[in-house]
């Protein structure tokens, strides 16, 4: 769909994208690759037909390296033909919010910059995370 210029919209699954794109809160709209840069998050076909939502991080020639925001180390890489999408919004509670726009690169290229404290950040995260799920069940 996304090769004949459709928009498609999928439901976050997982936490490796922790802060900006959260499991069962988060929806994103993705379109087809134009063009992406390092900051953009893609949707890539890894070895043995896995997909994963994930930043750039690095570009050299045609190689990609990608990570997740929650991750602290973990990359993957791919070629760019092998990014099938690119992220343009986030839906969250009813809410569109454009990655694209200068405020969301901003914070994106910051969190980027923390990675030597992103462990103690993301702890802080999920610690919130755990709290909101338990005053919901109450």
């Amino acid at each position: 769909m996304l090769q004949s210029g459709n928009s498609v919209t999928l439901r976050a699954k997982g936490n490796s994208m922790l802060p900006f794109i959260m499991e069962e809160r988060d929806t994103v709209v993705l379109q087809k690759v134009e063009a992406f840069a390092v900051g953009s998050v893609v949707l890539a076909c890894l070895p043995g037909n896995r997909y994963v939502l994930h930043r750039v991080y690095r570009i050299k020639g045609e190689h990609i390296m990608l990570m997740g925001d929650g991750n602290l180390h973990a990359t993957e890489c791919c070629r760019r033909e092998d990014v099938a999408g690119v992220v343009v919004k986030i839906i969250r509670d009813g809410r569109v919010i454009d990655i694209t726009s200068s405020s969301q690169l901003f914070m994106a290229a910051l969190w980027r910059k923390l990675l030597p404290v992103r462990r103690y950040l993301l702890f802080v995260c999920r610690w919130w995370m755990r709290r909101d799920r338990r005053m919901k069940k109450r």
